[in-house]
């Protein structure tokens, strides 16, 4: 059977490429590319917008990770409120993305949204220019996306390879990045205690490395490297798979259902490859001296696994994945059904 996978695109997890990224990309590609100044410079241009428009998206969804954290870690500000679920029966709901967001708008006012927001983007543009480093350095060679011209062997030998190069490329960029991440994480869980240990990126650096040397830059590092792995790899195979043995090349919309598979494949993967990025967070800010680490809210985990342990365990392993409808993890029952 013929193979037919898409080409594969960067991971949903690393910042976009888009048009800008596509340009370095055949720009690089190019014979004598390097050569010329003018083609060098244009390289150049669209290497910074793409590193702008990465910053700009980590801005711009800043508020959403930042409630999304407040979640995480099990701080619930607001009481829940009684809705009713799709069978009519009372159930108890905690306040969604909005209301939350509207607390901390009263509480710290519009800019409390944005806190933690410069070392996120200190940590986007690593990764961002991280990841253009890496692939310069270590071009994948014979760089032919896979087509419904190869033979299941070719197919799948080109998906391996092109996983594997992307996979490089998320690892370095992931350590190169995740000291700020953890900074930044750091930064934005003060909310709970309303501390201020960590005001600035120079300070927080010190700090962390006064109190907990080289190793506090990278704890969490492990559970989200594995997340990010399974991550690529599940979603890649699978959309081939699907690509190759699944969607008849006889069907009128055979190209439009091949191009939105490895998206939909990317939403699918994500919700089941979570918890590794729950894990990390929480391990950023663990026993960390902040309120957010520490009982009651967490106890102080020795490993990555303990947290994980724990959190399945009270069955929290998903916590925060859903910021719309979330239920209180309290009994429907309490309420009479009408």
């Amino acid at each position: 059977m013929a193979a037919a996978a898409a080409p594969l695109p960067p991971a949903a997890r690393a910042p976009p490429g888009g048009v800008a990224g596509r340009a370095v990309e055949a720009a690089a590609a190019a014979p004598g590319a390097a050569a010329d100044p003018g083609e060098a410079a244009r390289v150049e241009g669209a290497e910074g917008l793409f590193v702008v428009l990465g910053a700009g998206l980590a801005a711009a969804s800043h508020p959403l990770l930042y409630v999304k954290l407040l979640v995480q870690v099990g701080h619930e500000p607001l009481p829940p409120t009684v809705g009713r679920n799709v069978l009519g029966r009372k159930v108890l709901y905690l306040p969604g993305f909005f209301t939350y967001a509207r607390h901390i708008v009263e509480v710290d006012g519009k800019r409390g949204l944005f806190r933690g927001l410069t070392p996120r983007l200190i940590s986007s543009t690593l990764s961002t220019i991280t990841r253009g480093s890496v692939k310069k350095a270590f071009p994948l060679e014979d760089m032919e996306h896979v087509s419904n011209k190869d033979d299941v062997k070719t197919s799948l030998r080109k998906v391996v390879k092109e996983t594997s190069h992307e996979m490089m490329m998320q690892c370095v960029s992931r350590v190169v990045s995740h000291p700020l991440h953890v900074i930044s994480m750091r930064c934005m869980v003060q909310f709970v205690g309303r501390e201020v240990k960590y005001s600035g990126v120079f300070s927080a650096i010190g700090r962390i490395f006064k109190e907990e040397g080289i190793l506090g830059f990278f704890v969490g590092l492990v559970p989200r490297i594995l997340g990010d792995v399974i991550f690529l790899w599940c979603c890649n195979l699978l959309a081939h798979f699907i690509n190759t043995y699944a969607v008849d090349d006889n069907f009128s919309q055979a190209s439009v259902i091949r191009s939105y598979t490895k998206f939909v494949m990317g939403i699918a993967v994500s919700m089941l490859t979570y918890p590794f990025l729950l894990v990390g967070d929480l391990m950023a800010v663990n026993n960390c001296g902040l309120r957010a680490g520490l009982p009651p809210y967490a106890p102080a985990f020795t490993s990555w696994i303990h947290c994980w342990r724990y959190l399945s365990a009270q069955g929290q392993l998903f916590r925060g994945s859903s910021l719309l409808f979330r239920r209180a993890p309290m009994p429907a029952a309490c309420f009479p059904i009408d």
